[in-house]
């Protein structure tokens, strides 16, 4: 058994497999060779430098580079620090400059506005002047003129009427009784109070007031969002209007008018409160600024015409 020869090896006559990337050959040895020998060589020196103690070498240039970089940082903050300190005397003394102008004009806003009040006082003593005189004295018609102008207060029986929102009233977008068929939120808009003060004036009211403001023939009630203006000014509901007259027939005359149904109707359909009573004496104020349009100061008589007819 030992001393027989052994027969050959087989051989496969099968073609060898290629590699599945075969085709890809310059991508497969960027990938296997993605480091450059070169850099390959520098790490391994510095590693050895770093295992057996040695220091790094480092060029002369990368050190020279180094020491300018220091100089001229060194150089930077010198410079900035001197600049600071060099214009931080001028910044204080334009910062002083300002303050000191602010001041000036603020007192100088200050006086002008003190002027403009002393001169609207002025303009109004003058204009109540004007309408005093503007009727003669002779006939007694200067307080009259002074009464239905606003120029003067007054006090007197008359009427006391408030009128609110409703209870359930809300604000909304589209704004209350926009439409003819009066689809409301419940809330007294200006056209409402316009009627009431027109139909107070109608029925014999000889001075009106809203709120503690003296209304005039120039007077205009306005709307600005939900809020009413009596001119330009906000009121604030439940809006007291306050008219001077014959109580109880002013009482009468304004229920019994269109204005007075007309608000009776809000009361009834979309619950907006008022109330009517009769005063005794009711106090209203003089109108704030009097705007004069007509009426002139009376020239004074010659002596030599005294007593000519």
């Amino acid at each position: 058994m030992c001393g027989m020869p052994q027969p050959p090896p087989v051989r496969s006559t099968a073609p060898a497999r290629s590699r599945l990337d075969a085709s890809m050959s310059l991508i497969t040895n960027v990938m296997d060779h993605s480091l450059d020998e070169g850099y390959a060589e520098a790490a391994a020196r510095r590693r050895a430098a770093v295992e057996e103690g040695r220091p790094l070498p480092r060029t002369v240039s990368a050190k020279l580079w180094l020491a300018a970089g220091l100089v001229l940082a060194a150089v930077v903050v010198t410079v900035g620090a001197a600049q600071t300190r060099v214009a931080a005397p001028a910044v204080a003394k334009e910062r002083q400059e300002l303050i000191d102008r602010i001041d000036s004009e603020t007192d100088a806003a200050d006086e002008l506005e003190s002027r403009v009040d002393d001169l609207r006082d002025d303009v109004t003593d003058r204009q109540r002047e004007a309408l005093k005189t503007a009727g003669g004295a002779s006939n007694g018609t200067d307080s009259l003129v002074g009464l239905l102008s606003g120029a003067t207060p007054v006090h007197g029986p008359g009427v006391r009427l408030v009128v609110d929102d409703a209870k359930s009233a809300q604000s909304s977008d589209g704004g209350p009784r926009e439409s003819d068929d009066f689809s409301d939120t419940g809330r007294v808009r200006d056209r409402d109070m316009q009627r009431v003060v027109n139909g107070l004036w109608q029925s014999g009211a000889e001075a009106v007031s809203i709120n503690g403001q003296r209304l005039t023939a120039l007077s205009a009630i306005r709307a600005a969002g939900d809020a009413i203006l009596v001119d330009n000014r906000p009121l604030v509901p439940p809006y007291t209007v306050l008219a001077v007259g014959d109580g109880k027939k002013l009482a009468e005359a304004f229920q019994n008018s269109a204005d007075g149904i007309y608000l009776h109707t809000l009361e009834k359909d979309f619950g907006i409160r008022t109330g009517t009573t009769v005063q005794s004496d009711l106090k209203l104020p003089a109108a704030p600024s009097v705007i004069v349009r007509t009426a002139r100061p009376r020239a004074a008589t010659p002596p030599s015409q005294k007593g000519t007819s």
